[in-house]
């Protein structure tokens, strides 16, 4: 008997895919740090998005990660989640 792969949602595109294509962001309470779960088993608030550049823009303009973690989130963040997935501008 195989094993059941859990959905999920992006934030920003609202597609649905397997939890093991999308990047989980993690919102740690504790410390009130924002950060990438590579390992998706992070304690915390977690919200996904597709690895994909156009993705991550779209949730920094409409704030989507804001929303998920009701907290303000900064652009140096976004920079920082941008840098960690691989996608900086070229």
């Amino acid at each position: 008997m195989s094993k059941k792969t859990p959905m999920r949602k992006c934030v920003a595109c609202g597609a649905r895919r397997p939890k093991n294509e999308l990047i989980r962001v993690v919102y740690k309470k504790s410390n009130k740090q924002v950060c990438l779960d590579k390992d998706g088993k992070a304690p915390g608030r977690g919200a996904y998005i597709c690895p994909d550049q156009d993705c991550l823009l779209k949730a920094r303009k409409a704030n989507k990660f804001s929303r998920a973690f009701k907290i303000s989130i900064s652009d140096e963040i976004y920079n920082h989640l941008m840098e960690e997935i691989g996608i900086m501008d070229d």
